[in-house]
């Protein structure tokens, strides 16, 4: 499909302007402002809702740390709600409360986002608190001490559910010691030893306007939007009109550390919990559509290969589906499932089973069409809300720095081919596959 020569990406936007990305005839109107100090500042226009979503999104996450700083992107999150210069833990709270708000953050391992869904009129509270938060923030030692058991919590939360902890466990044996390896929330050791100092210095280092992208998705006005931003982040001492560089961010090879191996983490459950994958594409190959696809047909429901073989012919399994992640320069597919101890080994034959007749056979003309008509609805249905619209802007804008439209989007998936799948799919499941399970011995 012929790219469309007027999109302007993120990055190559000239810095002091405004630039229209898709008309309200394309689905929705939406604008990108960047501004000189590289903040932008991006909205989609949903005049037929009395709400805004809101989000702070920072291009920053677990992969950016040190490994004596795993775990300070978490825990900085956490901490940004502790208190500013000028309010504190409760006011912050109180703010969002008080105009029957909604707020929250999320750490990933490439992004930090801070968001909130509030009544168009209470936008400007919002802009204001959020705006606050990123720029100033006290990090108080006392904040830091007494948050320091509420992360150790977590980690303890985590551990405790073996579904989740077999996907760290696989990360950390597909990656390594590299960025993408690590956990998200650190280990125990490394948060129990987390000083001030250190999580202060990573959010000076990380927490600037070219880092920052701002998506609101509403009943809001561009223009009046982008005043409000301009003026909490003067407010926050932070100049936003200076002459700089946006960021953009630099690739780094993930080394794959081991495949062809299973992994084994003995652990106390009811069931065992097994992950097998293989290393997949980053986040800018072309192929992503038909990835999409076929995950939707391999492990993405109900009708899926994967759920009829392992659960609905056999009975083997409550839970199992195929999933991706794709990151700046790597990526991985895998297929999860959950069992009792003593079936472990005929889901695991059904499993390879069913991979290897993917990798060598691909799926049927008809899976496919089942599976575009499931991405297109799920992307729908899935976008009738301003906080998933503000979402898929923001995260739009931070990957690719091209927003497309909804209709652009399926066109593409519908441009995807038999061939197209059952090559990559080829290309996938061929590999050495990696097994991790935790589970009773």
């Amino acid at each position: 499909m012929a790219k469309n020569s007027a999109v302007v990406l993120g990055h190559e936007q000239r810095p002091g302007t405004t630039r229209t990305l898709l008309t309200a005839e394309q689905g929705g109107l939406v604008k990108r402002t960047v501004l000189p100090g590289g903040l932008r500042i991006i909205t989609e226009h949903m005049p037929s809702v009395r709400s805004a979503a809101i989000g702070i999104w920072v291009n920053v996450g677990s992969r950016d740390e040190l490994p004596s700083q795993t775990g300070s992107a978490h825990y900085l999150e956490h901490l940004l709600f502790k208190g500013t210069k000028t309010r504190s833990a409760l006011d912050i709270s109180s703010s969002i409360d008080a105009v029957g708000g909604e707020m929250n953050a999320f750490t990933s391992k490439e992004f930090t986002c801070f968001y909130t869904r509030v009544l168009d009129t209470s936008v400007p509270t919002a802009i204001d608190v959020l705006v606050d938060m990123i720029t100033s923030a006290t990090i108080a030692t006392a904040d830091v001490n007494g948050e320091r058991q509420v992360v150790l919590e977590e980690i303890a939360m985590r551990d405790d559910d073996p579904s989740d902890l077999v996907h760290e466990h696989f990360a950390k044996a597909l990656w390594g010691e590299s960025p993408l390896g690590r956990s998200i929330l650190g280990t125990v050791e490394n948060i129990s030893s987390l000083s001030r100092r250190s999580i202060y210095g990573f959010y000076n280092k990380f927490y600037s306007p070219d880092r920052l992208v701002i998506s609101i998705a509403g009943n809001v006005d561009h223009a009046q939007v982008v005043k409000l931003i301009r003026k909490a982040f003067d407010k926050g001492g932070v100049d936003v009109a200076g002459e700089t560089s946006p960021f953009t961010p630099t690739k780094r090879k993930q080394i794959v550390k081991r495949t062809g191996e299973t992994i084994f983490v003995p652990k106390t459950t009811e069931q065992s919990n097994v992950v097998v994958g293989v290393p997949g594409l980053d986040r800018g190959d072309e192929r992503r559509y038909s990835l999409s696809l076929l995950n939707a047909a391999l492990g993405g429901g109900m009708s899926s290969r994967m759920f009829q073989e392992v659960r609905e012919k056999r009975g083997l399994v409550y839970s199992v589906y195929s999933y991706a992640q794709q990151f700046l320069d790597s990526g991985m597919v895998g297929v999860y499932a959950g069992c009792g101890p003593t079936r472990l080994d005929a889901v695991r034959e059904t499993v390879t089973m069913v991979l290897d007749d993917v990798a060598a056979n691909g799926i049927t003309a008809a899976e496919l069409e089942k599976a575009k008509g499931q991405l297109a609805g799920g992307m729908v249905l899935g976008l009738e809300d301003t906080g998933s619209r503000m979402s898929r802007i923001a995260k739009a804008e931070l990957t690719t720095g091209d927003v497309p439209s909804v209709s652009q989007i399926l066109d593409r998936v519908q441009a995807v081919t038999l061939d197209d799948v059952n090559a990559l799919a080829h290309h996938l499941w061929s590999q050495e596959r990696l097994t991790t399970i935790v589970g009773p011995e």
